[in-house]
């Protein structure tokens, strides 16, 4: 893709996101960030080599795609790429599952990304142009003990990413989900603390035990799963796939 484009991050402020945003914006784009941490949004934002734009916003609410949007469409007009990647994971066998724990993963991981991507669409269909990319994960692929509702949310989020595809499939705008595996990320330390303190595990065997859990023996970088999003935005051939990105635990 070698035009500049109106770039749109969710969870922007570390991990997946923050990676992703640093690589559009080394390609020449404008890139609003959005997420909670407007300080850590900040910090990002001045940083990145290109032109930033900040929106921190809980994208749970039910106000938060209009507004992000209008924000971002305010100062740069139609938001051309969106990249879903705000997202957190719960763990607890399934009859200690709340109904709240439930709910938070539905709302943050498939209410949310179906309003952004809804918001987006029309301006993107009329364009002629857009491409949208969901960071889903291999538990949209696969069920594991102890993450059904975790599981069910991305199960349904590649589900919404396959629909949307064949739909705008004839529109220029294409939908895109990356399924990363264990990424070394902020939200991966959070699951060695909760598997350290359910097993009696030090941190080092909790993290030990994850890295195994990729092939290749090591937990996925970001950066690695930047270069699929990257991917996504680049090709206008590539539409309806869940990219694993997993060091081979999936083979599909």
């Amino acid at each position: 893709m070698d035009d500049p484009r109106c770039c749109l991050v969710t969870g922007a402020g570390r991990g997946i996101g923050a990676a992703v945003a640093r690589r559009l914006s080394a390609a020449g784009h404008r890139v609003a960030l959005t997420a909670r941490s407007g300080g850590e949004l900040d910090a990002l934002a001045a940083e990145l080599p290109g032109p930033a734009l900040t929106v921190p916003a809980d994208v749970t609410a039910p106000d938060a795609a209009e507004r992000v949007f209008a924000e971002v469409e305010n100062v740069w007009g139609p938001v051309e790429v969106l990249v879903l990647n705000a997202g957190a994971g719960t763990s607890a066998p399934l009859h200690r599952t709340t109904d709240a724990d439930w709910q938070h993963a539905l709302d943050l991981n498939l209410t949310a990304p179906f309003r952004l991507l809804r918001r987006a669409v029309p301006a993107m269909v009329e364009h002629g142009f857009g491409r949208v990319v969901a960071v889903a994960s291999m538990a949209a692929k696969r069920g594991d003990p102890y993450i059904s509702a975790y599981t069910a949310s991305k199960h349904g989020l590649l589900g919404l990413v396959r629909s949307a595809a064949a739909e705008l499939a004839t529109t220029g705008v294409t939908v895109n989900a990356v399924c990363p595996g264990y990424v070394d990320t902020p939200m991966t330390d959070g699951t060695v603390a909760s598997i350290s303190a359910l097993t009696n595990r030090t941190a080092e065997q909790a993290r030990a035990a994850l890295e195994r859990r990729q092939p290749i023996g090591r937990l996925i970088t970001p950066d690695e799963v930047a270069d699929a999003v990257l991917l996504c935005v680049a090709s206008g051939a590539i539409t309806g796939q869940g990219i694993n990105v997993d060091g081979g635990a999936i083979q599909s």
